[in-house]
């Protein structure tokens, strides 16, 4: 069987990080920037490098920055056949914040900027095998809703898998329209990578384990519950809970670094590889992601992720 192409829908922006503890982006502070960025981006390039066809739709503004981000994938082997140029908006911008216990504020510009100029009709997907990764940040806006939710429509119709990262960010899911379809995709979903917090929000009047159960009993395949520095336990149908220890790192910006878990883990699930192999090189992955300033800066390929297993061991197996 071929390999399945791994394919996002969704913004591309870039970001601007200030190098000031607690600044709250209304003090003066030196920032570095742009960073390639956007979840679903991060999330590709990130599949890309470890050797996953990939490819991603989205819109960029005809800009510099537009430009960086189009570079910044094409390096790294992804498909931007799918990315449109849209000469009457600018590229969508973030701007980060950190607090000294690792907290963030952001300022997104996004809504009416060329990230949410998508058309849907163009999204033209490509032939064969495919894994669709929906990031339940990408659902806040209501044009890439549509088109994410259009999209995944016809990827279940043609037998392919959608992967979901719910992303379950208060501020998002108080819009009734954004959970139901969060909900929808969850339950399509045949990967899932939630945190303890996404299903404490999501699932309120539910322990942690009931609703993996429930979730698992309804369709979904495997589940990675992802703890940060505590590393994951990956969840399937019939086997006990596999229960993979993270890394000690000195956390520079933990930005992104779900989105770089999950590319991993898809990437070496497309690739052949066991559940266990998935979930180990995902968790290193998302240690080193953290170690670097910028989203996608920390994103490494297989033989670094391999080194990084080998010279910094996860914590029960020092």
């Amino acid at each position: 069987m071929p390999q399945p192409t791994i394919i996002a829908v969704g913004e591309l922006l870039v970001e601007f990080v200030s190098h000031r503890e607690g600044c709250e982006l209304r003090e003066l502070s030196e920032y570095s920037g742009p960073y390639p960025s956007g979840a679903p981006a991060i999330c590709i390039d990130q599949a890309a490098r470890v050797g996953a066809a990939t490819q991603i739709f989205g819109a960029v503004g005809d800009d510099n920055f537009g430009n960086a981000l189009i570079e910044r994938l094409q390096t790294n082997r992804v498909d931007v056949s799918g990315i449109s140029k849209v000469s009457d908006k600018s590229t969508g911008v973030a701007f980060v914040s950190y607090y000294a216990d690792g907290s963030r504020t952001f300022i997104f510009h996004l809504n009416n900027t060329a990230a949410d100029a998508i058309a849907t009709d163009e999204i033209n997907l490509p032939d064969g095998p495919l894994i669709m990764h929906v990031s339940g940040s990408s659902l806040g806006n209501p044009k890439l809703r549509t088109a994410i939710e259009c999209t995944a429509t016809v990827v279940i119709e043609r037998g392919g898998q959608i992967s979901c990262d719910p992303n379950a960010r208060p501020e998002l899911m108080s819009d009734p329209a954004v959970s139901a379809a969060l909900q929808k995709l969850i339950k399509k979903s045949t990967y899932l990578f939630p945190s303890d917090n996404d299903l404490e929000f999501l699932y309120p009047n539910q322990s942690s384990q009931t609703a993996i159960k429930e979730l698992l009993s309804g369709g979904v395949k495997t589940i990675a519950l992802t703890r940060g520095e505590h590393g994951s336990t990956i969840y399937t149908d019939n086997n006990a809970p596999l229960q993979l220890p993270g890394h000690t790192v000195v956390e520079l910006d933990p930005t992104g670094a779900g989105d770089c878990f999950c590319g991993t883990f898809l990437a070496m699930a497309a690739l052949g590889h066991s559940t266990e192999q998935c979930g180990r090189y995902a968790n290193a992955a998302g240690a080193m992601a953290v170690t670097k300033r910028g989203p996608m800066e920390g994103n490494s390929n297989l033989d670094a992720i391999e080194q990084f297993i080998k010279s910094n061991p996860a914590k029960a197996e020092a």
